[in-house]
């Protein structure tokens, strides 16, 4: 069969499901005779959604051997699996899934023909779901609390009830791909299907008539006015004129002039104006952006190193302390002063630096090589908690699953460090909970970026972690984010809180 045909056929059984029509869609689907790794997965889905779970099983084995690096066929693999009760295949598929991610927020399948975007937080979701199903609910708190704080969005409200649930040792809804996203064909390909009249219609352009003054043949003229002189540049051309940023903040449109952004993608900035903002070009899409969101991007030294694939749960990176110095107290205040961030740089200590998964997320600086019991120590005086309430693990290379870290694993632990990071995930044995501070606010403070926590003078805020001598993260009014420490003081009656 022709790629045409093949085509032809596939744009064909994607109109019966948008008439409601899946039988037919499923019967052109199967009908075609050379399938990739779409098509396969798009039969995959029509079957799971009549729950015909064999036959979807089997489509999506198909699917994933075509391309192995397809996310988000191991995700509706995982789910047919979970709906067979076949909960530990469920989980490998999950988590196949997550490690497809590699380190990203999310996958977003529009530009490949299919309207769906797979988050990290949602693959954490139904891992944590599974792991529930088999029993393993400390693991699915775990899984839950990395899904709540990777979550993009406050849609993703279902994370928060799904850890309720856990809490209280109770199973909660599985994530599924709505009925009826499909992969499609390109549409510039099925554009080329409709037939063409490239002749047109007949012109006299000559007569035979003799009393006819006009013979010949009409000169050529243009078919369309205002010719541009020159050619006009391919906007892939023009992308590779503008300078490479980082995007550090999520920036969302209010102007159809503005584009909308996430954290670590790559723009092209062609342009900054005087009112700090940049003309930039990402995916093929051109608008504007806060320059102050942006961090310019070293192109030969992202080329120059090669791709690493983390192994499963080590591909979050610690996040920097925030760039910029903190406000400082309204006038007329009295307050400390506020310290230099930078002389708190990590790059000024030579040990490693470990992120350590909690409730929150706090990292250390340990030297290598240290005992098991200097780390717990350095762990437990973070967290101001008994080192005897503490469970330390890690995740070991040779296996899946974390490991309980002791005295006999260290050099282990030790060996598996890469960039000088490490991540480890703490828990609390005993059901005792963790004791937050609580902090008074002396003023009023707005939230300049994304990443702040507003509050008025007089809030009461939750102290989650420390990030620096000048910044705090803490929970106020339902939101979270960071905020300077001289605005606020300890109930206790402390100025600062440490």
């Amino acid at each position: 069969m022709s790629f045409v045909s093949t085509l032809r056929q596939w744009d064909e059984a994607v109109a019966c499901v948008e008439q409601r029509d899946p039988a037919s869609a499923l019967s052109i689907f199967v009908n075609i005779e050379e399938k990739s790794s779409k098509i396969f997965f798009n039969i995959g889905c029509l079957y799971l959604n009549n729950s015909e779970l064999d036959e979807a099983e089997k489509a999506f084995d198909r699917s994933i051997g075509k391309d192995e690096h397809l996310a988000v066929a191991f995700f509706q693999r995982g789910v047919t699996f979970y709906k067979k009760e076949r909960f530990e295949e469920s989980l490998l598929d999950f988590q196949q899934a997550f490690k497809q991610l590699r380190g990203n927020q999310l996958i977003d399948y529009k530009p490949l023909g299919l309207r769906y975007k797979l988050y990290v937080c949602e693959v954490l979701h139904n891992i944590g779901l599974v792991q529930a199903q088999l029993g393993k609910w400390e693991k699915a708190q775990e899984n839950l609390l990395t899904a709540l704080s990777l979550r993009a969005d406050a849609k993703f409200s279902h994370v928060d009830h799904a850890l309720d649930a856990i809490l209280k040792q109770k199973l909660f809804p599985l994530v599924e791909i709505r009925a009826g996203l499909l992969f499609r064909p390109n549409k510039n390909y099925v554009a080329e299907l409709e037939k063409r009249d490239y002749l047109g219609k007949a012109k006299v352009v000559s007569s035979i008539v003799p009393a006819d003054e006009f013979s010949g043949f009409a000169p050529l003229q243009p078919q369309v006015d205002d010719v541009p002189s020159t050619p006009k540049v391919p906007e892939v051309l023009r992308v590779f004129e503008g300078e490479p940023h980082t995007v550090l903040y999520e920036f969302y449109p209010e102007t159809k002039e503005e584009l909308a952004v996430l954290p670590g993608n790559i723009v092209f900035v062609l342009q900054k104006g005087s009112d700090n903002w940049a003309s930039v070009v990402f995916n093929e899409k051109r608008g504007l952006v806060p320059y102050n969101f942006l961090e310019p991007l070293d192109i030969v030294t992202m080329t120059s190193k090669p791709m690493q694939i983390e192994p499963l749960n080590e591909n979050d990176d610690i996040p920097a302390p925030p760039r910029r110095a903190p406000p400082s107290r309204p006038v007329g205040t009295e307050g400390p002063e506020t310290v230099n961030a930078e002389t708190n740089n990590i790059r000024e200590f030579s040990g490693c630096i470990v992120k350590v998964h909690f409730q929150f997320t706090i990292a250390v600086r340990i030297a290598h090589g240290q005992s098991y019991g200097v780390v717990l120590q350095t762990i437990s005086s973070k967290l101001k908690l008994p080192a005897s309430t503490l469970t330390l693990c890690y995740a070991k290379e040779s296996i899946d699953e974390r490991v309980n870290l002791e005295d006999s694993e260290m050099e282990a632990v030790w060996n598996s460090v890469k960039d000088n990071r490490l991540t480890l995930w703490c828990s609390v044995t005993e059901g005792k909970r963790v004791p937050h501070e609580k902090v008074v606010a002396l003023y009023s403070y707005g939230s300049s970026t994304p990443e702040d926590l507003d509050f008025k003078q007089g809030n009461v805020i939750t102290v989650l972690s420390k990030v620096n001598d000048e910044w705090l993260e803490g929970q106020c009014n339902g939101k979270i984010g960071i905020f300077p420490s001289s605005f606020v003081k300890a109930l206790n009656g402390d100025q600062k809180c440490e």
